[in-house]
């Protein structure tokens, strides 16, 4: 019998919850929940009782960690880069789905899971093209831009929008909430915009990537594109969202794009680059 890939996850969420789901109800050959965490411990709670396995509930962060192989953050982005760094301090891979909050921190993370022979993986995400950026990078990229359009309630109670007094329910027409480098967007929008953390990643840095954010009131789903010049050409790719059913800051490709990762960890074959 093949040993079974031992996954954690941090945060039950709405993400946390459908990977969670999957993985037991879809990967019972190759892998296995090995538990389950998050700061609210009624959280974890529900989610072992919708699972039918109450042990699963694992409330000590380092506990869980030690007896897994692969742990999934699907926190938020204040809380990723302590998640992320404790796994790889204890040897083990580590699946981040707040990209953002490692904008800062990446190359370190980077340098550790070298010594520590640990793994990062970040998931495309709600977006597609990151593979052609991947390759392109491999040449000279000259400019990178996404701009992202979301319906105007997405942007609730973000302290930004308070502060420039932007009135959501106002909103009539297409509008630019936010034009900058995408270390900024991370930084204002940190539940909005982790796809903005990755194509800097995977391209030419945060403070060289432009980013554009649009409230718009005709908007039905969650709109990313995003415009690539290098010296292998131009890339345009446009991403129109459906939003999780749990959660409208959320693509519900973003817990897609998850699941297709531990594919890629778990089968034999690997697709793209």
């Amino acid at each position: 019998m093949p040993k079974l890939l031992k996954i954690g996850i941090v945060g039950c969420g709405a993400i946390g919850t459908s990977l969670a789901k999957t993985i037991a109800a879809d990967f019972s050959g190759q892998a296995c929940l090995s538990g389950i965490n998050d700061t609210e411990a009624e959280k974890a709670y529900k989610l072992a009782s919708e699972l039918k396995n109450q042990k699963l509930a694992e409330l000590n962060l380092i506990g869980l960690i030690n007896k897994s192989d692969l742990i999934i953050e699907a926190t938020k982005a204040s809380d990723a880069f302590k998640i992320a760094k404790k796994c790889i301090l204890a040897g083990k891979d580590v699946m981040l789905m707040s990209v953002g909050g490692i904008i800062e921190h990446y190359k370190e993370l980077s340098i550790l899971a070298a010594e520590k022979d640990s793994r990062i993986f970040i998931p495309s995400g709600a977006i597609c093209g990151i593979d052609g950026l991947k390759a392109a990078s491999c040449g000279k990229v000259k400019k990178v831009t996404l701009t992202t359009k979301k319906p105007p309630k997405a942007f609730l109670g973000i302290p930004y929008v308070l502060e420039k007094k932007i009135r959501l329910d106002n909103i009539k027409q297409d509008t630019i909430i936010f034009e900058g480098d995408a270390y900024m967007a991370t930084k204002i929008f940190p539940q909005n915009i982790n796809v903005a953390a990755t194509l800097s990643i995977a391209g030419i840095g945060a403070k060289e990537t432009t980013v554009r954010i649009i409230a718009s009131p005709t908007a039905t789903r969650n709109t990313h594109e995003i415009e690539i010049e290098s010296d292998s050409g131009r890339i345009r790719a446009c991403t129109e969202n459906v939003v999780h059913p749990d959660n409208p800051k959320t693509s519900y490709l973003a817990v897609l794009s998850a699941i297709a990762t531990l594919k890629r960890i778990l089968e034999p074959i690997k697709i793209g680059n």
